[in-house]
C-alpha cells in the first residue's frame, strides 16, 4: 500500500476554488478508519484527526482526552498512521490535532513525523488548554505550570513555517484574535462548545441563533486581522445538517466543521436501530 501524497499548495487551491464557487468548506472528525472512508466518499474536504475522536469511536466522550493516563499524542499519531491513512484515496486531506504542551516531545518533530507519514495539515486541538475555564482554579494551576495557549499558537507558527497548512481553533474572543495575530494560520475555526445530543453530547441549552450569533462576532474580529483566513464554525447547538445551514445563512464564514454530528451521533443511532431490530426478531411458533 502506498498512502497518497498532497502538498500544501494543492490542499489551499483546492479550498480556495471552492470558496470561489460559494461551496461550503466541509471538515469532518474521524476516529477510525471506517468513518475517514465514508467521509471521504461523502466529499468532506478534511478529515480531522486527534485522541478525542478516537475514544469517540470507543463509547467515551471527547473530554476523556484530556485525562493524564492518556498520551494524547502518541494515539493520534498511531491510529492516523496505521488506521486512517489507509483507509483514504487522497480526495481528502487529513488534519493531525496535536497536543502542543505535550512536555516530552519537541513539536518539531512530531510535526516532522506528521509529514513523514502523509499528514500536511495540523491543529492545535489534541487537547487545548481552552477546554478549561479561565476562571477555574485548574486552568491557573495549568497555566502556571508551563501548559498554555502560547505553546499552541507557537507549534502552529511552526508548522505553517513547515510549509504545513494550520487549522486554529479557539473558545472565546481574547484566544482567536491572539491565535490570528501571532500565527497567522490558514484556517480558523470557533469552537462554540462540545456539540449536543446523543449519549456523550453535552447540551448547555444553547439554541443555533446564539451559536451563530457568537460564532460571527469572532468572524468580523478575525477578519479585520487577517481578511485571508478560510473561517469554519463548530460545535455549541450546531447539531444537524439543518443547524449547519443555518450557520451557513447567518454568518460570514467559509463552512463548518463536524465531529459528533457526522461520527458519534449517526452510529449511535445506526446500530442501536440495526441491532434493537435483530434483537427483536423471534422464532415462529
Amino acid at each position: 500500500m502506498i498512502v497518497p501524497r498532497t502538498t500544501r499548495d494543492e490542499i489551499l487551491s483546492k479550498l480556495r476554488a471552492k470558496i470561489d464557487r460559494r461551496d461550503p468548506i466541509f471538515i469532518a472528525s474521524a476516529g477510525s478508519g471506517l468513518v475517514a472512508k465514508l467521509l471521504e466518499k461523502a466529499g468532506v474536504d478534511c478529515i480531522n484527526t486527534f485522541s478525542g475522536a478516537r475514544l469517540r469511536a470507543n463509547g467515551m466522550g471527547t473530554m476523556s482526552m484530556m485525562w493524564p493516563i492518556l498520551d494524547s499524542n502518541q494515539q493520534t499519531l498511531d491510529y492516523t498512521e496505521q488506521d486512517i491513512m489507509p483507509a483514504i484515496v487522497g480526495d481528502a486531506f487529513v488534519c493531525a490535532c496535536i497536543n502542543a504542551n505535550d512536555p516530552l516531545r519537541d513539536m518539531r518533530t512530531v510535526l516532522e513525523r506528521l509529514k513523514s507519514m502523509g499528514v500536511m495539515s495540523v491543529s492545535n486541538i489534541g487537547p487545548s488548554i481552552s477546554y478549561v475555564d479561565k476562571d477555574s482554579n485548574i486552568y491557573k494551576v495549568l497555566v502556571k505550570s508551563g501548559v498554555t495557549f502560547e505553546n499552541e499558537v507557537q507549534m502552529l507558527a511552526l508548522a505553517k513555517e513547515m510549509d504545513m497548512v494550520t487549522v486554529a481553533l479557539a473558545f472565546d474572543m481574547e484566544d482567536s484574535l491572539q491565535v490570528i495575530e501571532q500565527a497567522r494560520p490558514d484556517i480558523f475555526c470557533f469552537h462554540a462548545g462540545t456539540t449536543r445530543g446523543g449519549l456523550t453530547g453535552y447540551d448547555s441549552g444553547e439554541q443555533i441563533e446564539e451559536t451563530a450569533r457568537r460564532s460571527e462576532e469572532v468572524y468580523a474580529a478575525v477578519r479585520e486581522i487577517a481578511p485571508e483566513t478560510i473561517l469554519v464554525g463548530h460545535g455549541a447547538a450546531m447539531e444537524t445538517p439543518e443547524d449547519a445551514q443555518y450557520m451557513l445563512d447567518n454568518t460570514t464564514g467559509h463552512g463548518f466543521w463536524t465531529g459528533s454530528s457526522t461520527e458519534r451521533l449517526p452510529i449511535e443511532r445506526a446500530v442501536l436501530g440495526a441491532a434493537t431490530e435483530f434483537a427483536g426478531l423471534k422464532f415462529n411458533d
